[in-house]
């Protein structure tokens, strides 16, 4: 570099003039034929690009001494940015996938479960409270069931009301609606509300733990993801109210908590009703509304002090921390008819999970896109027909009943679906049929993901008549007899 700025000293000494190779001057003085060029910030004499030209040797011959030193220290200086911008690029180029200051991240498509980025996902970590997805899961469907009512109410215990924590808005003896309090835990990440509940659903924090771990199972959780409770709190936070029967902590990886997520916000979507509320009270009375953990709420576009954070289409879904957790976060964002899923887990700071959230999320919406590969009503070139017995028709026309759709690299060639047909028993498929009866499933697998769709039938298929039944099964008992005779020569 020093003799570079030697050679920039030099240049402010002489006009720049055109020397007889034929070769334009460059800024930094004309004069080094080495295959390539530079060109350097007027501001602070660093190297700002390379590019592939040459320039004159004439003008460096009326400075001899510095010939050889200025020529070797460009070259080397030369390779060595050349270098650097080679392998910026080359890391750059390789799949343009976020590098993330978390423990573990992960990005999902919600409506396949396609996964579109990992970082250590498998790993089994405390979640903190995002394990209060799995509480809002068994509200969410106890209402469904109608097991619960929104109108609903549950008193708090002693030890709802004593928990630590997030919340501490609840009395020992105070009753609430299911609603408040599953608003209280869906905004606030309330403790208190979350056992409450718990105890109203489970009977005990301890029993409502077991259900919490019978339904990851059944969800396709790992083997490893555990509840001990509706909070998230570890042993020592609840001290004697740790459960008997289940040894261990919370722990779920990545993964998991994405599996859960996905489940909640799929089948259960009037959770985000409740999650993208930026703040609320929760009694009238109330001084102060509950303030939202979740600072990426696009609602909170217009909040002075969470605006920067705000991210468009983000309505949920689950904040998380503890000191064994540190700062963890599940959001869910729709842009373009594509909801993700993120998690990110072991954040350094409050403040970095929603920055490192960002992106993840920004890294699926500029370069995947949700395509349909392949339309509901179409037919399959693996299986355009089925057979039938006892029809007018021998064979039924068969169309998918619904469109197959995956997440797919913007800008990328039409995919190729691969396909596997299963068709009913052959004593299911007899006339007549009606149009849109099942006959059997196609899964279509795209990558490492897949999609079982019904194959239906595309026409009403009618019953044939007995003369032709019987005119057929005449047909066939002397072609079985030809061929048997045909055997035995």
């Amino acid at each position: 570099m020093k003799a570079i700025r030697m050679m920039c000293k030099l240049r402010k000494k002489r006009p720049t003039t055109r020397c007889n190779c034929n070769v334009s001057p460059h800024i930094g003085g004309p004069g080094l034929r080495t295959g390539v060029s530079f060109f350097l910030c007027p501001g602070n004499g660093t190297i700002r690009h390379i590019m592939n030209l040459q320039i004159g040797v004439c003008e460096l011959k009326k400075f001899g001494f510095w010939k050889r030193k200025v020529s070797l220290a460009l070259v080397f200086a030369m390779l060595q940015v050349s270098f650097l911008h080679i392998f910026a690029v080359t890391a750059l180029a390789a799949d343009g996938e976020p590098e993330l200051d978390v423990k573990s991240a992960i990005l999902m498509e919600a409506s396949t479960g396609q996964i579109l980025y990992e970082k250590n996902a498998d790993e089994v970590l405390p979640p903190a409270s995002m394990s209060k997805m799995m509480t809002e899961y068994l509200v969410m469907e106890a209402i469904h069931n109608g097991k619960l009512k929104w109108e609903d109410t549950a008193t708090a215990s002693k030890y709802a009301a004593s928990a630590i924590g997030s919340g501490q808005l609840i009395a020992e003896g105070e009753t609430l609606t299911i609603k408040d309090l599953f608003y209280a835990m869906s905004i606030y990440s309330s403790n208190d509300a979350s056992i409450v509940l718990a105890e109203k659903l489970g009977g005990s924090e301890e029993g409502f733990a077991k259900l919490m771990n019978d339904k990851a199972k059944e969800l396709g959780m790992s083997d490893k993801a555990q509840f001990i409770n509706a909070t998230g709190l570890s042993r020592a936070d609840i001290k004697e109210n740790a459960p008997k029967s289940i040894q261990g902590e919370t722990v779920m990886s990545a993964k998991d908590v994405a599996i859960l997520a996905r489940h909640l916000v799929t089948e259960h979507k009037e959770v985000l009703e409740y999650t993208k509320v930026p703040s609320k009270k929760l009694r009238e009375s109330d001084k102060s509304p509950m303030i939202n953990y979740n600072w990426m709420l696009e609602g909170n576009s217009s909040n002075v002090n969470f605006k920067k954070y705000a991210y468009q289409g983000l309505d949920g879904l689950k904040t998380g921390h503890t000191d064994e957790a540190g700062y963890c976060f599940t959001g869910t964002a729709e842009r373009n008819g594509m909801r993700l899923i993120s998690v990110v887990m072991g954040a350094k700071t409050e403040p970095e999970r929603f920055i490192q959230t960002r992106k993840v999320l920004d890294y699926g919406f500029t370069n995947f896109e949700f395509k349909t590969l392949a339309k509901a009503g179409t037919a399959l070139d693996a299986q355009k027909t089925v057979p039938i017995t006892k029809g007018v028709e021998l064979e039924a026309p068969a169309v998918l009943k619904n469109d197959v759709a995956f997440a797919v690299k913007k800008g990328s060639a039409d995919a190729k679906l691969e396909t596997k047909v299963d068709l009913l028993a052959a004593d299911k498929l007899v006339a007549p049929l009606k149009k849109g009866d099942k006959l059997g499933t196609a899964t279509l697998s795209f990558g490492k993901n897949s999609e079982t769709v019904d194959l239906v039938a595309e026409n009403d298929m009618e019953k044939a008549g007995w003369f032709r039944m019987m005119m057929r099964a005449i047909k066939n008992l002397f072609a079985d007899l030809f061929n048997g005779v045909k055997g035995l020569f």
